[in-house]
C-alpha cells in the first residue's frame, strides 16, 4: 500500500468529502479536503438539515463579524460580546449560546476550540476572511464529528488552491477606528500547490475603553505524490492583543452610559499556533483512505479586575481596594492564565459496498485525541499588574494552579444504503474518555481521575419525492461530555456526580429546488434532554459551576428560502429575496437547579422566592415549566438584493430577535447587578453596496450595520452588555 510507505496511516479530519463525484471547476485543484456538507449541490445527500454559505455571497454581505454572518442560517441564534466576533456565542435550536459550548466548531473538519473535550469554549475564533464557505450540519449526520453532537456542527472551509496563480488584496476602514487588510495568494506549480493568506484587523469595540488588534497568517500546501494520492499540510499563526473586559454593566452604569466600561486596564493576550497533515489515498474501485494528524497550542492570558457585574472591587476578595473610586490606584486584578496543547490522529476509510443486494457507501474511522490544560490564576496587587506581586515568593498571589488532561478514543461507522428513491443512513459513534485533574496548590498535590464510555447512535432517512424535492427525517443521540473541572473535585480529587449531556434529537423536513428561481427548506425538530448541563451562574464568575438541569425540551420549526425575482420575470436586473426564520415555541425546564435569587419583588407571574442578602443569593429552586434563558421564541433574518449587469450590487437586511429571558426564573424585574431580568426584542437593519470596476478586477464596497443605531441589550450573563452600534465600513478589493 503506497500510503504506508509514504506517510503513517494515522489520521485526522472530521469528515470525509461527501462530494467526491462532483465536477471540479477548471481553475481549482481538488485537495484532500475535509468537509461535513460539501457545496449546495450536494445537500440532497445529507441525512438531515444542513446549510452552506459560500464565499461569493459572504463577500457581498460585507459582514463585520461571524455573528452577523451566521444569523443567516436557520436554527442559529448568535449573541455579540465585544464587537469583533472574537468570542462568538452561538446557540442552535434554543440551546444556550454562552461561549458556543454546545456547538462543535471545525476548520477544514478539524476542531479548533481550546479543548474540545475538556473546555469547549470559543475564547478563540479564526478570522472570517480566511474562509471560502461555512457548512452547518444540524441533523443525525453529526455523529461522525464528535464529541459535541447536540446542537450542530459548524465547519469553516478554507479556499481551494487555484490551478493558476491568483490572489486578492482587500483593505477597508470605518467608524470606531476600524481598519483591516487581507492578502491571499496561491497557485500550482507542477505537483506543488500553495495558498497563503495574511490579515490584520483592529479598532474599538462596542464599549468605551475597549480595542482589539488581531494578526493572522495561514499557509496551505499540497503535494501530489501520484495518481489519486495527495498530501496537504496546513499551518497557521494567530495573535490577539485586546483591551477588553469580561464584566458587564450594573443597572446604574447602564442608565448612566450603556457603552461605558470602567475597567480600562483589563486585557486579553492570546497566541495560537496550529498545524495539520492530511494524506488522501484513492485505493481503487471507489475506496479512499483519509489519514490526518493535527495539533495546536494556545496561550491565553486574560487580566481583569472583575469577572461579572456583581463582583466589583469593594468586596472581601480585594481588601486593599476600598471601592470603585480606587479602581485605577489600589485595586488589584486577577490574571486567568491558560495554556493548552491539543493533538489528534484519525484514519477514515470510505468504500462502496453491497448490502442485501443494495448499493451502499460505508464510512468507518478511529480517532485518538489528547488535551492538556495548564491553568493558573495569579492575583496582582495593582490594576496593571501582569505577574505575581512578590517576586521573592513566586507562590504569593497564586489562587489556582491546575493541570487537566483528557485522552479520548473514538470509533465511528456510518453506512448509507441506496434503495431506489430512498437513502437510509444508520450510524454509531463510541466515545471513551478519561479526564484527570491535578491541584498543584495543595501540599501534597491533589489528583483525581474519571473514565466513562458513551454510545452515540443515529439514523437518517431521505426520500427523493420528485425532481429537486427531497424529504428527510432523522433521529440521533445528542451527547456532550462533562468537563474535567466539573466532574473532579479540586480539593479532594473525588468524582463529582455530574452526568454527560444526553438528549434524543428528532427532525423531519423537506428541501426543494422548485425552479431555478425558488429554493425552500423547512424542518421541524425536537431536542428531548434526559439531562442538560447548564451554568449555575457564569463562566469564570462568582459561583461559576455547572449543574444537572434534568429534563429540558426544545421543539420548533426552521424555514429558509430564496426567490430570484428576475428569473421569474425574465428581466436583466437581478432581484433576490432570501430569509431564514427560526421558531422555538418550546424551550422549557423540568426539575430544580441552582439559580440566582435577587432582592427585587416577586416576578409578574406570582412566583415567590426567598430574598436573602443585599445583593441576593444562589439556591436550589424549582424552575419546572420555565423557559430556558437566551432561547428566543423567534428569530428572522430577511434580505432583498439587487444586482445589475455584473457591476452593481446592493443589499438591505433586517434582523429580528424576539424577547428572551436572562435568568432561569424568567423574572420581569431586574436586580442592581443587571444579571437578572428580561432581554427585550430587537430589530436591526443592515445594508451593503458593491461596485465592480470590470476588467480591472477591483471592487469598491461600503457597508452599514445597525443602520439606525439601535441601542439594545445583547447579554446579561455577566452584567448588561450592549449590542453592536452603528458601524460603517468602506474599502477596496483587488483581484489579480
Amino acid at each position: 500500500m503506497k500510503a504506508a510507505s509514504s506517510l503513517p496511516v494515522l489520521a485526522l479530519a472530521i469528515s470525509f468529502p461527501l462530494r467526491a463525484q462532483q465536477r471540479v471547476a477548471p481553475d481549482t485543484v481538488r485537495l484532500a479536503e475535509i468537509s461535513v456538507v460539501g457545496t449546495r449541490s450536494t445537500l440532497a445527500a445529507i441525512p438531515g438539515s444542513a446549510s452552506v454559505l459560500d464565499v461569493a455571497a459572504m463577500s457581498l454581505w460585507r459582514s463585520p463579524t461571524v455573528n452577523e454572518t451566521l444569523r443567516r442560517v436557520p436554527g442559529i441564534n448568535t449573541r455579540d460580546e465585544e464587537g469583533f466576533g472574537l468570542r462568538p456565542n452561538i446557540g442552535i435550536r434554543g440551546l444556550n449560546p454562552t461561549r458556543s459550548a454546545k456547538v462543535l466548531l471545525l476548520e477544514d473538519g478539524i476542531p479548533f476550540t481550546l479543548a474540545p473535550y475538556g473546555d469547549n469554549s470559543s475564547y478563540y475564533h479564526p478570522p472570517l476572511e480566511r474562509f471560502a464557505r461555512i457548512e452547518v450540519l444540524r441533523g443525525s449526520g453529526q455523529i461522525l464529528f464528535g464529541p459535541q453532537t447536540i446542537g450542530g456542527v459548524i465547519n469553516y472551509v478554507t479556499p481551494e488552491i487555484p490551478a493558476r496563480h491568483a490572489g486578492t488584496i482587500t483593505v477597508s476602514g470605518g467608524s470606531r477606528s476600524h481598519r483591516s487588510a487581507m492578502a491571499r495568494f496561491g497557485g500550482t506549480w507542477g505537483r506543488l500547490g500553495v495558498l497563503a493568506s495574511v490579515s490584520s484587523v483592529g479598532g474599538e469595540g462596542n464599549r468605551a475603553n475597549t480595542g482589539t488588534r488581531i494578526n493572522d497568517g495561514y499557509l496551505k500546501t499540497t503535494i501530489t505524490l501520484g495518481t489519486g494520492h495527495v498530501v496537504t499540510v496546513r499551518g497557521n499563526r494567530f495573535s490577539e492583543r485586546s483591551n477588553v473586559t469580561y464584566s458587564g454593566l450594573t443597572e446604574t452604569e447602564w442608565a448612566t452610559d450603556p457603552r461605558s466600561n470602567p475597567f480600562a486596564n483589563d486585557s486579553m493576550l492570546l497566541d495560537r499556533w496550529g498545524t495539520s497533515l492530511t494524506d488522501r489515498l484513492e485505493l481503487g474501485r471507489g475506496v479512499s483512505l483519509l489519514t490526518t494528524i493535527y495539533g495546536y497550542g494556545v496561550s491565553r492570558d486574560w487580566w481583569r479586575q472583575s469577572s461579572s457585574s456583581e463582583q466589583r472591587p469593594n468586596d472581601s476578595s480585594d481588601p486593599a481596594c476600598a471601592g470603585m473610586q480606587n479602581l485605577n490606584t489600589t485595586c488589584g486584578n486577577q490574571g486567568r492564565l491558560r495554556d493548552y496543547g491539543v493533538w489528534g490522529v484519525e484514519p477514515r476509510l470510505r468504500a462502496p459496498v453491497s448490502v442485501f443486494g443494495a448499493q451502499a457507501l460505508l464510512e468507518v474511522g478511529l480517532r485518538i485525541h489528547d488535551e492538556r490544560q495548564e491553568r493558573r490564576q495569579v492575583n496582582g496587587d495593582a490594576p496593571n499588574a501582569r505577574t505575581v506581586g512578590n517576586p521573592s515568593n513566586p507562590g504569593a498571589g497564586v489562587a489556582e494552579d491546575n493541570i487537566r488532561t483528557t485522552r479520548a478514543y473514538s470509533a465511528f461507522i456510518q453506512n448509507r444504503w441506496f434503495a431506489g428513491r430512498w437513502t437510509i443512513t444508520p450510524g454509531l459513534r463510541i466515545e471513551r474518555i478519561r479526564h484527570t485533574r491535578t491541584n498543584r496548590l495543595a501540599d501534597p498535590d491533589v489528583f483525581g481521575a474519571m473514565e466513562a464510555t458513551y454510545l452515540v447512535p443515529g439514523l437518517g432517512l431521505t426520500y427523493a419525492a420528485a425532481s429537486g424535492v427531497t424529504l428527510f427525517a432523522g433521529a440521533h443521540r445528542g451527547f456532550a461530555p462533562p468537563r474535567a473541572e466539573d466532574v473532579i473535585s479540586n480539593t479532594t480529587g473525588a468524582v463529582v456526580e455530574l452526568d454527560a449531556e444526553l438528549s434524543l434529537n428528532y427532525e423531519v423536513g423537506i428541501r426543494a429546488l422548485l425552479a431555478p428561481a425558488l429554493e425552500l427548506e423547512a424542518t421541524g425538530f425536537v431536542l428531548d434532554f434526559e439531562n442538560q448541563v447548564v451554568p449555575a451562574s457564569v463562566a469564570g464568575g462568582s459561583g461559576a459551576t455547572l449543574t444537572n438541569a434534568g429534563r429540558t425540551l426544545h421543539r420548533g420549526l426552521e424555514l429558509s428560502g430564496r426567490l430570484d425575482v428576475a428569473a421569474l420575470l425574465h428581466i436583466p436586473q437581478q432581484i433576490r429575496l432570501d430569509a431564514a426564520w427560526t421558531w422555538v415555541p418550546t424551550a422549557r425546564f423540568e426539575g430544580e437547579r441552582f439559580v440566582y435569587v435577587g432582592t427585587e419583588a416577586p416576578d409578574v407571574v406570582g412566583k415567590v422566592y426567598a430574598q436573602q442578602g443585599a445583593t441576593g443569593t444562589r439556591q436550589r429552586t424549582s424552575v419546572s415549566g420555565n423557559r430556558l434563558p437566551y432561547a428566543p421564541a423567534g428569530a428572522l433574518t430577511a434580505a432583498i438584493s439587487y444586482h445589475y449587469r455584473a457591476a452593481f450590487d446592493a443589499r438591505i437586511e433586517m434582523v429580528h430577535v424576539s424577547r428572551q429571558f436572562g435568568d432561569a426564573l424568567n423574572t420581569s424585574v431586574t436586580v442592581p447587578d443587571g444579571q437578572q431580568g428580561p432581554i427585550p426584542a430587537r430589530t436591526v437593519w443592515n445594508a451593503a453596496l458593491n461596485y465592480s470596476l470590470g476588467a480591472t478586477g477591483s471592487t469598491l464596497f461600503v457597508s452599514v450595520n445597525n443602520l439606525f443605531d439601535r441601542l439594545y441589550i445583547a447579554d446579561r450573563t455577566r452584567g448588561l452588555l450592549p449590542g453592536l452600534p452603528r458601524t460603517v465600513h468602506a474599502g477596496l478589493s483587488q483581484s489579480f
